[in-house]
């Protein structure tokens, strides 16, 4: 290691975690080192660039919290920001604190080998650079590993085509093309409705349909920005002491408390306002599969009110899993699309796709010729960036083989073997069932605290021990259990992905009372934690 740059601390990624643990780190006096596969900050914004990009967490919620100057400068132009204003942020927060400066952009971290000896972590890019680091942050993403299905034939296609993760920048033009969009989550249905207006034909391509509410996105106007700007700090400590991380309050009583047309009429309000909280209109509604059955009911309703084909509408309703055991998407006008002459929806549940062919698609009962084809088929998710670097522990162990059984972690913080790596937001942790930004924040704020503990007390590593790891995945298995989220094949089990564990992934506790344990874990002197002496 003579001859390999030394720093405190190496960060993998420049999204949202990684910029905000840049700045938190240095700001403690560590050096730094960030790599970055990305030309530009922003990690899963960056990457996903498809017509119809936003985000379905509010603008003025989804945004950093640690400057309130920038709290009080920026302005949101709507309701819900499209990718190409999140990544104008994210590039003026790069800017504002001069993140750059740390980051090497272009570059992939291939391996990461913790030197038990010298107590540090080797890591080595595909630009053949050695950085060794005390500490090793993992801020990889959880949706920033993209998939694509493993159709034959692909490499056979005379047609362009693109996964919504990796889209080119200037964009494409689909005017008088056939286009083919495969998936139906949350990139498929925010990019289905743009593309329709614009290809000759588009057809898209259904394995699983989805629940999903519009967005009933709006311009923000002055007035709501300097409320919003007034009340900030309020705002945000009532974020971070719920569920969510969001200032959503359920119902005050139960689903099936209150007469129907008291239930519809809380329906409405939700389904009006527009977003993911549908999915927790009435307290019960993820816990109880009665109440959810009440949700599915009024969603029925809404989507043959819109959709003029019976059959079209029977299609896209969705009969395999509890509304919100799959995490609902936002749209804009994606229902009322498929009454258009141009966009016919194939169901390849009941007919699948057996190959792509030179000129388009065939299923098993029919060929679609083709000019484009869309994967709109999502990632491998929360661990599947990790999966794509080695990393290495104690005694050579890769994490890919800790994790075979699927992961296991401390808080979501920490794996059992790996002493000084921290995972942010990884599973284990509330992640992507909240709000991501304040979830990031959360987890740099305490791994930076750590690490001041132990540079304080002259101890060299700090690592999660096995006992408290098994109890940590033993106590978020329960806790989801407790809920209708692991009855669906959803990305959060993995399902997507063939051959991957089917394990329920993120803690599904709340964020608020997340918190409390982590703060607790801390002020017991880093409990379930083995910090070695000096």
């Amino acid at each position: 290691m003579s001859t390999t740059e030394r720093v405190d601390a190496v960060i993998v990624g420049a999204g949202v975690a990684g910029m905000y643990a840049i700045y938190k780190l240095r700001s403690t006096g560590l050096s730094v080192r960030c790599f970055e596969a990305g030309a530009g900050v922003g990690g899963t914004w960056y990457w996903n660039r498809y017509p119809g990009c936003r985000c379905d967490v509010e603008s003025v919620d989804y945004s950093f919290s640690f400057d309130p100057d920038l709290e009080q400068e920026w302005d949101w132009s709507e309701r819900y920001a499209t990718q190409p204003e999140i990544v104008r942020y994210l590039n003026h927060v790069a800017d504002r604190h001069d993140l750059r400066s740390s980051i090497t952009f272009g570059t992939r971290v291939t391996s990461a080998e913790f030197d038990a000896n010298a107590a540090r972590w080797l890591i080595r890019t595909d630009s053949g650079e050695e950085v060794s680091a005390r500490f090793c942050v993992l801020a990889t993403g959880s949706l920033s590993a993209a998939t694509v299905p493993a159709i034959p034939g692909l490499a056979e296609f005379t047609g362009r085509w693109h996964h919504t993760a990796r889209w080119p920048r200037d964009g494409i033009d689909f005017t008088g093309r056939r286009v083919g969009v495969i998936g139906t989550g949350s990139s498929g249905i925010q990019s289905s409705p743009e593309i329709a207006r614009a290809a000759a034909h588009l057809y898209v391509f259904q394995r699983s349909a989805n629940f999903s509410v519009p967005a009933s996105n709006a311009p923000l106007t002055a007035q709501t920005r300097a409320e919003v700007k007034a009340t900030y700090a309020e705002r945000r400590r009532r974020c971070r002491e719920n569920g969510g991380g969001s200032l959503h309050e359920p119902y005050p009583r139960n689903t099936l408390a209150v007469s129907k047309e008291e239930r519809w009429a809380a329906y409405e309000r939700l389904w009006n306002r527009g977003g993911v909280l549908f999915s927790k209109t009435f307290p019960d509604q993820l816990t109880d599969r009665a109440a959810n059955d009440e949700a599915v009911k009024f969603f029925t309703e809404k989507v043959r009110a819109t959709v003029r084909d019976p059959e079209v509408a029977r299609m896209l309703i969705p009969t395999d899993h509890p509304i919100g055991a799959k995490r609902i998407c936002t749209d804009s006008d994606y229902y009322a699309t498929f009454n258009r002459d141009n966009v016919t929806l194939v169901d390849i549940r009941s007919a699948p796709i057996e190959r792509i062919t030179p000129t388009g698609i065939r299923t098993a009962d029919a060929e679609y010729r083709l000019d484009d084809i869309v994967f709109a088929t999502g990632f491998d998710a929360m661990t599947g960036a990790l999966a794509r670097i080695d990393i290495r522990g104690r005694d050579g162990r890769a994490l890919r083989d800790a994790w075979s059984a699927g992961p296991r972690t401390y808080l979501g913080l920490s794996v059992a073997g790996f002493p000084n790596m921290f995972i942010v937001t990884g599973p284990g942790s509330p992640s992507v069932l909240v709000n991501m930004i304040l979830a990031a924040e959360q987890h740099v704020d305490w791994i930076a605290d750590a690490i001041g503990h132990l540079r304080k007390a002259g101890m060299p590593t700090i690592e999660a021990t096995a006992d408290a790891q098994e109890s940590w995945v033993e106590h978020c298995n329960e806790v989801a259990d407790r809920t209708l989220l692991p009855l669906a094949n959803s990305w959060w089990v993995g399902a997507n992905i063939p051959g991957k564990p089917r394990v329920f992934m993120p803690f599904a506790g709340g964020f608020g009372a997340y918190r409390q344990i982590c703060a607790d874990v801390a002020a017991d002197g880093y409990r379930g934690f083995r910090l070695a002496a000096a």
